[in-house]
């Protein structure tokens, strides 16, 4: 399933949804429609774990397609807002997770050239994430190196504590897309959180994809462009630390959560890795995708103080 975090209108409240061919169909409403009670944000339904979806699934089968009034809209009408909008913790972050990014990083940032024999963990405060559509803010007197990197976002769906590489993904919820934007010139000896931490660096979305969906997280096609010029374009069996053993690295210290997310690391490609460097400027538009799940498209706005 395709689930969605939605407005109806502007003025309308946050629902959640499922994407059902080129409908949007309010998770809630066709639920109470069957006598079924299920929530109306993403993290409930998280939290629902496996009773949750499973009440879902059957009622989009009893419906057979026909839905209720008011209970679907056209997906062309509604806004889609980041399927989580607002995490409950920092979104954990894996740097140099691609063979030829740490090639193309050694040579411009202060970067080993050495493939790491861990996974590099940094994290995203929650009030980075934006959803479709949504700018992604430039400010001139912070920044004059704003990157791109598409990734493969993990949303987890069962509490993992010191998980085995063999059980990690029987704990994932779904996948989805983020683009893990980058102040190159804000790292502060060595720390990444101010230059990836920042309003607006975490654009997520436009949807959830199932985990049952996409049995195998390592073979999805994932690329971006800015401004209509292909920047990156790689598959996730390049990962150096696969999904499974990112679960597995990071529980084993740190306990994850239903509705945490792992953004897994990006392919080669970014502007810092170019010759010349590229970045990205008020104006640009950049496009995301990975396979499978959705395509992300977000300008880059002037958020420069006056």
């Amino acid at each position: 399933m395709k689930l969605v975090t939605y407005r109806a209108s502007v003025e309308a409240a946050a629902r959640l949804g499922v994407i059902v061919d080129d409908l949007v169909v309010d998770v809630a409403e066709l639920a109470a429609t069957q006598g079924e009670d299920l929530p109306d944000t993403m993290l409930e339904l998280i939290d629902a774990g496996r009773p949750g979806l499973e009440t879902l699934r059957d009622c989009l089968d009893r419906a057979e397609g026909r839905f209720p009034a008011g209970t679907a809209t056209a997906l062309a009408n509604v806004r889609l807002l980041a399927p989580i909008p607002r995490p409950r913790k920092n979104i954990f972050g894996i740097g140099l997770n691609y063979v030829e990014h740490v090639a193309e990083s050694a040579k411009t940032l202060d970067t080993s050239k050495d493939l790491p024999k861990q996974p590099v963990i940094f994290s995203k405060p929650p009030t980075t994430v934006i959803g479709p559509g949504e700018g992604i803010e430039h400010n001139k007197k912070i920044t004059q190196q704003l990157d791109w990197e598409v990734e493969l976002a993990v949303i987890i769906g069962t509490t993992a504590r010191r998980v085995r590489k063999e059980d990690a993904l029987r704990h994932v919820f779904g996948y989805s897309v983020m683009i893990d934007v980058s102040a190159r010139d804000n790292r502060r000896a060595g720390q990444w959180i101010f230059s990836k931490g920042q309003d607006t660096y975490a654009p997520f979305g436009p949807c959830i994809v199932t985990a049952d969906e996409i049995p195998d997280p390592q073979v999805l096609d994932l690329w971006l462009t800015v401004n209509g010029v292909e920047k990156q374009r790689s598959n996730t069996r390049h990962m150096l630390f696969k999904v499974d053993d990112l679960i597995s690295d990071i529980s084993s210290g740190i306990t994850l959560e239903p509705g945490d997310i792992i953004a897994s690391g990006t392919p080669e490609g970014v502007g810092a890795g170019r010759n010349p460097q590229e970045w990205m400027w008020p104006g640009d538009v950049v496009v995301a995708c990975v396979e499978a799940i959705g395509t992300l498209r977000h300008p880059v706005v002037d958020a420069t103080p006056q």
